[in-house]
This record gives C-alpha cells, structure tokens and sequence, in this order.
C-alpha cells in the first residue's frame, strides 16, 4: 500500500516518523510537508498543492491549521488516492463543520474518508468511541487501522507472582504511544498495570488535545489515555484481584430452610 502523510509541524512529523519506522515492507510511506501559514478561505486551493506528489492509495492528513482542509481533495486528486484519514485531535485545527465539508469535497471525487476523534480511536470497522462511534467500509483504511490506530496489547502473566512478564503492542497507536505504553508495563503487578499503563500514557506525552471537548465533557488526551486503560483492564482481567467491602457492623445471616415436616 502507497501512503501519504500529510504534515505541518512537530505533531505530523513524529507521527510519520513512526509509521514510517514500523510500516509492513509491502508499505510506501511517504510525506508532504505542506505549507504552514495559510489562509483560512483560498480562491484557488491548487495554487498550494505541487504538481508532483507521489501516486498514493491513501492520505493521512495530520494538519495545524484549518487551512489544510481545503488542500487535501486537490492533494487526492493529484495522488489519485481514494481513501483519506483526516485526524481530529485537535478542533482548532480541524473543526467538526469543516470536517463536514471536507468529507463532502471528497465524497465528490469519489475518495472515501472517515475523521477519528481522537486518531487512536480508529479500528478496522469503526472510530470514535461511545454514542459517537461511526462505522465505515474501507479496505485502505481498515488496511492502515490494522498496524497504527486503536491499541491492542498482547500481555504475558506470571500466574503465581501475578506479575507482568512480556508486554506488546500488537496494534500501536499512530504516534507510538501503545509501543511505548508496552514497553513500560514488563515487571509490573497485574493489580497496578491498569494505573502505570495510565500514567506512562500520561508521559509519552499524548498528542491529542488538552482542552475540554463539549461532546464528551473531558479532554480528547483523556479520552484517549482511557482507551489505552480499556484495553489493559481487558488483557489482564482474569489476574486482578477483586476485593469485595463489606460495610461495618452489618452481619450475613445464614440462610435459614424450611424443616421436613413442613410443606
């Protein structure tokens, strides 16, 4: 698969990094520096795009600035790509009515697209999470979703020390995250790893947005850091010890049975 990564400053370029780093070899992924200071209305998009950019199955867009928007149907077209990831981690960046009307532009061409919010929610069938999770059918996409989106963790336990013992990062998150996450979790007790996989999520650091989101009432880089606990909590559930409260003074009866004699 031709991958195109479309970036403007340190957020896009670790990412690509990372991708680039851990792509399958059958991968092409390639990056577009795209202009940083644009205006937020153009008369004439093209005028930013270069005549040549390399063929590409699919863009992913890791834009700064609203600008970027109305780039990405001409980069589709002088790529020829037919699918596009659009990260919403930030809504300064990409407001949810410009991603509307992006995905419409797109539509148009015939390039489908789908917008993560944030990126590490994105799978093989679906992004988003809770009431906002979105479907889509893409074999580019879901292509991309199997290697960098949602985390996914294959964790070994020492059963008798209920330690940690082997931590990967089956599906990584695209700016690395998940990998990072993995590889502090190796010694860890099973009854701390949902918390140190939160903390260590905490300081990789996310790159999704601090400020409060109005559709989940939370930050997007707490969305994000619980997706990565989820996931945890799941992998090692059979090993947590539960421990059950029982409040003071209260005393459990012994179930009483009726005698033989009685009907």
């Amino acid at each position: 698969m031709r991958v195109l990564v479309i970036t403007q400053g340190e957020y896009g370029r670790r990412m690509f990094q990372n991708v680039r780093e851990h792509a399958p070899p059958t991968w092409t992924v390639e990056q577009w520096h795209a202009p940083v200071n644009l205006p937020l209305v153009m008369d004439y998009p093209e005028e930013y795009v270069p005549q040549e950019l390399p063929v590409s199955d699919l863009l992913v867009s890791l834009g700064e600035n609203p600008g970027l928007a109305e780039l990405v149907p001409e980069v589709a077209r002088r790529t020829r790509a037919r699918s596009v990831i659009a990260a919403m981690d930030r809504l300064e960046w990409l407001p949810k009515g410009l991603a509307r009307q992006l995905a419409r532009w797109l539509q148009d061409l015939g390039v489908r697209a789908v917008f993560p919010r944030p990126l590490c929610s994105l799978t093989e069938t679906h992004y988003n999470v809770g009431r906002f999770r979105v479907e889509y059918h893409d074999e580019r996409i879901a292509e991309f979703a199997r290697h960098f989106g949602r985390p996914c963790f294959r964790i070994e336990v020492d059963a008798a020390h209920k330690t940690i013992v082997a931590a990967k990062a089956e599906r990584d998150a695209v700016c690395g995250c998940a990998r990072y996450v993995a590889s502090g979790l190796v010694g860890v007790p099973v009854d701390d790893a949902e918390f140190q996989a939160g903390m260590l999520h905490h300081h990789y650091p996310c790159l999704a947005a601090m400020g409060i989101d109005d559709d989940f009432s939370d930050t997007l880089m707490h969305v994000s850091g619980n997706i990565t606990r989820d996931e945890i909590k799941e992998q090692i559930r059979l090993y947590v010890t539960v421990q059950y409260l029982t409040p003071q003074g209260r005393v459990d009866e012994a179930p009483t049975h009726p005698s033989s004699g009685e009907a």
